[in-house]
C-alpha cells in the first residue's frame, strides 16, 4: 500500500498543477515565468506590443500570446481562444498594465493618459469570466495619485462581485529580488476564506555580489561587447565623454561627484550652483554587497540612472539585468538591444510573481 505521505503529497501536487493563468499585458512574461515555476499552468498571455510575442513563446510552450489591444478585444474572443470557462475556481487572472500615468517620474501625463484606465478593461474581462483568483500589479502612484477614481472604482467591483482582496505597496528585496524597487499588489479571490500576502523577508544575501560578476557566470566584457549567444551578455557602446565619465567613477558605488568640477565631463543640466546635487545616482556604479537599484527598461544606458557595472568600466549587460530582475539564465530574450532591455525592464521579478503563485495556492 501507498505510504501516507506519499498519498499526502499526491494530493499536494494535484492542487497545484490544477491552478491555470491568463496573463494580461504580459510583456515578455515575468509573471508567468514566477507563476509557471510554482507550477501554475500558463494558458496564455496578451499584450498590444508584437515585439514581445517570440520571447514569450520561445519561454512558455504551449501558451498563446494573443497580440490583441484589450481596450478592442472582447471577452467572447478570448473564452474562444483559450478555450476557458466562466466562473472556474482555478482559474488566475493577472493584471500588470502599463504603469507611465501613475509613475511618480512621469512627466508628459497627456501622452501617457492611454494607461490610466487599463485596469478598467481588465475589469470587463473578470465581470464575463469571474475566475476564482485576480493579481493586479502597478506601481505605489496607483494608490497616491489624488482624485484616483480608478482604483477606487475597481475594489468596489470586487466587493460586489463577491471577492475578498488585500492589497499593500512592497519592497522587491523583501520578497527575493536582489534589487531596491517599490511595488502595488493586489490579490483577489472568490474561492478563499482569506487572502494571505507571501511573508516579507529581509535577506541579507540579495545583494549584486551574489547574482553577477565573474564568479558567477559573468565573464569582463568591454562596452559595446554583443554577445550573439542565448545568454545575450550584450552592453552598449559608450561615447568618448561616458567612457572618460565612468573611468574617473569610483569602483564599487561612486557617483559622478568626483568629476562634477570637470567642466567638460560635468553634465549641462547639472552645472550651476546647487543643480550638481540632484539626480546624484545617474552615472553612478552599483554597490557590490547592496541591492541593484530599480532595473528600468533604460538600465543598459549609464546616463539612465546607477546602472554603471560595480568595476568594470561598462553599463549593465542585458543578461546581468535580467539575472537581477530573477529571470532564469537559460530564459530566452528575442530582439535587440533596445527591445530586449525593455522586455526585461517591464517585466515583474519572476521570484516575487513566483511567491505570489504559492500564495495564492495556500490560500485556496
Amino acid at each position: 500500500m501507498p505510504d501516507i505521505q506519499d498519498k499526502i503529497q499526491d494530493i499536494k501536487e494535484s492542487k497545484l498543477h490544477s491552478f491555470k493563468l491568463v496573463d494580461f499585458f504580459c510583456g515578455a512574461g515575468g509573471m508567468s515565468c514566477g507563476f509557471s515555476q510554482a507550477g501554475v499552468t500558463i494558458l496564455g498571455g496578451i499584450d498590444i506590443e508584437k515585439q514581445f510575442e517570440k520571447t514569450y513563446k520561445k519561454n512558455n510552450r504551449g501558451a498563446k500570446f494573443i497580440n490583441k489591444d484589450i481596450t478592442k478585444y472582447k471577452p467572447e474572443k478570448l473564452q474562444k481562444t483559450l478555450k476557458i470557462e466562466k466562473f472556474d475556481d482555478k482559474l488566475i487572472f493577472i493584471g500588470c498594465s502599463p504603469c507611465q500615468y501613475w509613475s511618480k517620474i512621469n512627466t508628459m501625463k497627456h501622452s501617457s493618459s492611454y494607461t490610466k484606465n487599463l485596469i478598467a478593461d481588465f475589469q470587463r474581462f473578470i465581470k464575463f469570466f469571474m475566475p476564482g483568483n485576480i493579481v493586479v500589479e502597478n506601481v505605489p502612484g496607483l494608490i497616491n495619485a489624488k482624485n484616483n477614481h480608478v482604483l477606487l472604482g475597481f475594489l468596489d467591483f470586487l466587493i460586489f462581485n463577491g471577492y475578498k482582496y488585500e492589497f499593500r505597496v512592497i519592497r522587491t528585496d523583501q520578497y527575493g529580488v536582489p534589487q531596491r524597487r517599490k511595488r502595488f499588489v493586489l490579490i483577489a479571490s472568490r474561492t478563499a476564506d482569506k487572502i494571505n500576502f507571501p511573508e516579507p523577508i529581509d535577506d541579507p544575501n540579495l545583494t549584486v555580489r551574489n547574482y553577477i560578476g565573474e564568479h558567477n557566470g559573468f565573464p569582463k566584457i568591454p562596452d559595446g561587447h554583443k554577445d550573439n549567444s542565448t545568454f545575450l551578455h550584450t552592453t552598449s557602446l559608450l561615447s568618448p565623454f561616458n567612457k572618460r565619465r565612468i573611468k574617473m567613477t569610483p569602483l564599487d558605488g561612486g557617483t559622478r561627484e568626483v568629476w562634477k568640477d570637470d567642466k567638460e565631463l560635468q553634465i549641462n543640466a547639472y552645472k550651476g550652483e546647487g543643480k550638481d546635487k540632484d539626480f546624484k545616482t545617474i552615472y553612478g556604479r552599483l554597490f557590490w554587497d547592496k541591492p541593484a537599484s530599480t532595473i528600468t527598461t533604460r538600465f543598459i544606458a549609464t546616463s539612465c540612472g546607477r546602472f554603471s557595472h560595480p568595476d568594470e568600466d561598462r553599463g549593465l549587460s542585458l543578461r546581468e539585468g535580467a539575472t537581477l530582475q530573477t529571470f532564469p539564465k537559460k530564459y530566452k530574450f528575442v530582439g535587440g538591444l533596445v527591445s530586449v532591455a525593455k522586455q526585461i525592464g517591464n517585466a515583474v521579478p519572476p521570484e516575487m510573481a513566483r511567491r505570489i503563485a504559492l500564495s495564492i495556492i495556500g490560500n485556496n
